[in-house]
């Protein structure tokens, strides 16, 4: 956390307005959500400068969750106090004006001050979309991890049954994680085909660096056959990042939602990401 993000850290200061933003994008072309001190192409740093324009001033912002090279947001959720006195409509079509193609505020919202979009969530959501098939798919080739083999969803499911619950998740943990505890609670997780698709559904309370993607790296060796389901609860109990396997592809996880206390009243858009909208199971399934 640098100078201006420990300074907005805690709550907007007197004759600030705490501005709350939904945000969606396309992270293929990004080195990730975070600021880069070298100049490389960031999401903050492009949000930043679209508010910076609207605002005629600069802006800096606060983010839910991290997001990795090439890992896309349906729902990620950023705040940032400002001076201008500007509405809703103004900061989110303003905004979008200034953006890039794939980037978008999908909501703008004034906050009271104790509003902090990371510390105030209280549960994360990812999805993680394989395109199962024998031939790589020309669409979507950046917005989704392509498998080859067969994949058995019910071997899949059983062996992310082993993973619910309050655990260490060391084993899925990167080595350059920076969390405090590898201690996470999961809510649910959730595996279902649609066609050749098949989404990884997760929520917990928070994840860890690469939780998500290590995940489904052991799920999809499962379900390729390679392990049994209970090789899941083995990789767990070993809490040994080594005994995981490879960490899967960026290009499949998305961020899908970021949930706070009722208090804050935040609106409530569909479960990304868009192409999986058409399926009625995922997109009325807001819990």
């Amino acid at each position: 956390m640098d100078i201006i993000d420990t300074v907005a850290a805690e709550s907007a200061a007197e004759g600030y307005f705490r501005i709350a933003l939904g945000v969606e994008y396309k992270g293929a072309r990004y080195r990730g959500w975070q600021r880069q001190a070298s100049g490389v192409p960031s999401v903050q740093q492009a949000l930043e400068q679209a508010l910076s324009k609207v605002a005629d001033s600069p802006i800096s912002v606060l983010c839910a969750g991290r997001t990795d090279a090439g890992v896309h947001a349906c729902g990620q959720v950023v705040h940032f106090d400002t001076q201008a006195v500007r509405d809703e409509r103004a900061w989110t079509l303003g905004t979008n004006f200034n953006l890039p193609h794939d980037i978008s505020v999908t909501w703008a919202r004034q906050m009271p001050a104790h509003f902090h979009a990371r510390f105030k969530a209280v549960a994360r959501r990812y999805r993680y979309v394989i395109y199962n098939d024998p031939i790589r798919p020309a669409h979507l080739a950046e917005e989704v991890t392509w498998n080859h083999r067969p994949l058995d969803v019910a071997a899949m499911a059983e062996g992310a049954a082993h993973l619910l619950g309050t655990h260490d998740f060391s084993a899925f943990r990167a080595s350059q994680c920076q969390a405090k505890s590898p201690i996470k609670h999961m809510h649910h997780l959730r595996v279902t085909r649609h066609g050749q698709m098949i989404v990884l559904d997760v929520r917990a309370t928070a994840f860890l660096h690469h939780m998500v993607r290590n995940i489904a790296g052991v799920l999809m060796t499962i379900g390729a056959g390679e392990r049994p389901a209970a090789w899941a609860r083995e990789v767990l109990e070993s809490r040994n990042r080594r005994e995981g396997g490879v960490t899967a592809h960026p290009h499949g996880l998305y961020l899908v939602q970021v949930e706070y206390p009722d208090e804050f009243q935040l609106p409530q858009r569909y479960i990304g990401p868009h192409f999986l909208t058409g399926y009625e199971a995922l997109s009325a399934d807001v819990g």
